[in-house]
């Protein structure tokens, strides 16, 4: 009994030793990376100046043309994220700041992703080889039910986000492989599809005086950084509008974009626009911001 005890031992201690060295491993590749995704961009980017950055889901992502700011002499980048909730675009600004980025505006999605408080695995994987390295992000993970074993289980966090942050991953990251999310500065153009489902129904959504967005606004407000939060685009065929009127009598100040795009030909699917609609959203966007008269380079 006694040797089939430490038998066991041997094992655990061996395992133990495994998941220690390979959690340094991991860690150690995603940190060198920039340029597998956005999370990584800004997690280890030296201090950046921009003069928009834009936020939010993939409503932000597929819906804001950088190119178009940066024809009126505006640096700009899209770090909207698809599938995102307001729990990780609240963490992305605060990792800008911590980092010392210097940002004039912000614009951010304010929209369906108002309804939850939640966060989204798929984006929040993203996040996890650098749990110990940011005390923003482990401040702003700490209260989630699972904190303790993602935070103190060396390699637990890999395994437990294996599809975004698992071996796929790390040997991309090893080979430093780039990827097209951060082509044509984070903004991902959509085309037209035929046969999209051009009907939605977001009757049951009801928008949050959110937590998430409070903290943006708190942060926008102490860096000195000019909020611009805006609703964008959705097809005509859709059930439930009202929320937005919901959304603007709990937050007069978002810019209300929701009907401003018309016609299925500028849609890719019912929530997100195609290329040609985008340029023409973004157009609107510059023009009623006034950066053409504000920051116009000659």
């Amino acid at each position: 009994m006694k040797q089939f005890l430490v038998f066991i031992g041997k094992i655990m201690f061996v395992l133990l030793l495994s998941a220690f060295a390979l959690d340094f491993i991991y860690t150690a590749v995603f940190s060198q990376s920039e340029t597998r995704n956005k999370v990584e961009n800004v997690i280890n980017s030296k201090p950046q100046n921009y003069d928009v950055i834009i936020l939010g889901t993939s409503r932000a992502n597929n819906h804001f043309v950088p190119a178009l700011f940066e024809k009126e002499g505006l640096k700009t980048f899209n770090y909207g994220m698809s599938g995102s909730h307001l729990f990780e675009t609240s963490l992305m600004l605060k990792l800008m700041v911590e980092r010392g980025w210097e940002i004039k505006n912000v614009i951010v999605e304010t929209d369906l992703n108002l309804s939850n408080e939640k966060r989204d695995d798929g984006t929040f994987g993203r996040f996890m080889p650098f749990m110990h390295q940011s005390k923003t992000i482990t401040t702003h993970f700490a209260t989630e039910v699972d904190f303790a074993e993602l935070y103190y289980v060396p390699f637990y966090r890999y395994i437990q986000f294996d599809s975004k942050v698992g071996f796929r991953a790390f040997y991309k990251s090893l080979r430093q492989e780039p990827s097209n999310t951060l082509a044509n500065n984070g903004y991902y153009p959509l085309g037209f599809n035929p046969k999209a489902n051009m009907k939605n129904n977001i009757e049951s959504l009801v928008p949050l005086r959110n937590r998430y967005f409070e903290e943006i606004k708190q942060i926008c407000k102490s860096n000195n950084i000019n909020l611009i939060a805006v609703t964008t685009p959705m097809c005509s065929n859709v059930k439930g509008m009202d929320y937005f009127k919901k959304v603007k009598a709990l937050y007069p100040e978002i810019k209300e974009y929701e009907h401003f795009v018309e016609g299925d030909d500028y849609f890719s699917s019912c929530g997100h626009l195609n290329d040609k609609g985008a340029r023409l959203f973004t157009t609107k966007i510059i023009e009623d911001l006034g950066f053409k008269r504000k920051y116009k380079i000659d």
